[in-house]
C-alpha cells in the first residue's frame, strides 16, 4: 500500500496523489448520490429563480460566482503543487472551456455563449460526471473540486433553462458543434506541437470512459464526433420550435 509521506514538499505530495489509486467506486452509492443531486439542486434553484427578478439575479450570480471561484482556487492549488508546468496542466480541456462559457452565460446573457455551454456542458460535463477521470482519492480537495466544477456546470445550465432564463435558438446545435470543432482543431495543433493529450486526442483517459466503447485511436475521435453531434441534436429537440 502506498503511504502518504510524513513530510513532503507540495510537488512531492502531488506526485503521491497521482500515484495513489483513486478510491472512488464508479456508480457506487456516493457516485449515484452525486449524480442524483444534480437535477434536484437545479430544480430547486430554478424554482427560486422564477420568484422574482431579484431572485433570478441572485441565483445567476451565485452559480456563476461559485464556478469561477472554485476554478480559480483549483488553478492556485495546482500551481502550488507544481502541476502547472508548460505545456502540461493548462486549462485546455473541453470542460474548462465549457465552464467559463457557463460562467459568462450566468453573469451576462450572451446567447451564443449559453448555447455552447448548454450543448457542450450537458454532453461533455455529463460524461465527466458519469465516468470521472480522477487522480486523487474520494474526499480530497481535488475530487471535491472536480465535482463542483462539472456538476456545478450542469446545475447552472439546467437552472438557466428550467428557470426560464435562457433557451437555445433554432440551429443552435450546429453552431455549438462548429465551435466545438474549431476548439478541437486548435487544441489538436497544440497537442501535435507539444506532445500533450488535451481533449484526449492522442490517447484515451486512464480511467474507464465511454471512449473505451468507440474503438482504437484515431477511430474513437471520429466516433466521438458522431456521438457528440447526435447528443447535440437530441438536446436540441425540446427547443426545435424556438425562433432563430
Amino acid at each position: 500500500m502506498l503511504e502518504s509521506p510524513a513530510v513532503a514538499t507540495p510537488l512531492e505530495y502531488s506526485c503521491y496523489l497521482m500515484m495513489a489509486p483513486p478510491k472512488f467506486d464508479l456508480l457506487g452509492a456516493t457516485h449515484l448520490a452525486i449524480i442524483g443531486a444534480i437535477p434536484i439542486v437545479a430544480w430547486v434553484l430554478s424554482k427560486i429563480a422564477r420568484k422574482s427578478s431579484a431572485s433570478r439575479r441572485a441565483v445567476r450570480s451565485s452559480m456563476g460566482g461559485l464556478l469561477a471561484v472554485n476554478e480559480l482556487v483549483q488553478y492556485g492549488y495546482l500551481y502550488h503543487l507544481g502541476a502547472f508546468r508548460f505545456p502540461d496542466g493548462l486549462p485546455l480541456q473541453l470542460c474548462d472551456l465549457t465552464l467559463w462559457f457557463t460562467v459568462l452565460a450566468a453573469f451576462v446573457p450572451i446567447q451564443w455563449c449559453f448555447e455552447f455551454a448548454y450543448f457542450a456542458g450537458i454532453a461533455g460535463s455529463g460524461m465527466a460526471v458519469l465516468t470521472p477521470d480522477l487522480w486523487a482519492a474520494l474526499g480530497s480537495y481535488a475530487t471535491i473540486s472536480f465535482f463542483i466544477a462539472h456538476g456545478g456546470t450542469i446545475v447552472t445550465i439546467l437552472t438557466l433553462v428550467w428557470g426560464g432564463l435562457m433557451r437555445p435558438r433554432s440551429a443552435a446545435a450546429w453552431r455549438a458543434f462548429a465551435i466545438l470543432n474549431i476548439f478541437a482543431a486548435l487544441v489538436g495543433g497544440f497537442d501535435a506541437a507539444f506532445g500533450t493529450n488535451y481533449l484526449y486526442l492522442r490517447q484515451k483517459p486512464a480511467q474507464a470512459s465511454l471512449l473505451d466503447l468507440m474503438g482504437p485511436w484515431p477511430v474513437y475521435i471520429l466516433s466521438g464526433e458522431a456521438v457528440a453531434l447526435i447528443l447535440f441534436l437530441l438536446l436540441a429537440l425540446p427547443f426545435r420550435r424556438s425562433k432563430s
